[in-house]
């Protein structure tokens, strides 16, 4: 099976950089990373109002992420603690 190109929005990178330790950054970018190889992992949920997005958790964090399968992308919109990510 093909990957699926990862992109990754400016705001979530950001987001990402302002993530409490080094440990938990590489963690999530590890995440970020498989899900281009299984953009819909073992674990992931489908966002309630959305036709195409998705969450996955990392410890504490979630990824907040859209699949294009036609373009075969992962586009990442948000990553955040989880008391935060949902406002």
């Amino acid at each position: 099976m093909a990957e699926y190109r990862l992109l990754i929005k400016t705001s979530a990178a950001k987001e990402l950089e302002a993530v409490g330790t080094k440990a938990d950054r590489q963690r999530i970018v590890e995440r970020m990373q498989a899900l281009a190889a299984m953009p819909r992992p073992h674990g992931s949920e489908k966002l309630a109002g959305y036709a195409d997005r998705y969450r996955v958790r990392q410890g504490r964090y979630r990824i907040i992420y859209l699949i294009d399968d036609g373009h075969r992308e992962v586009t990442i919109f948000k990553v955040g603690h989880r008391k935060d990510i949902y406002r």
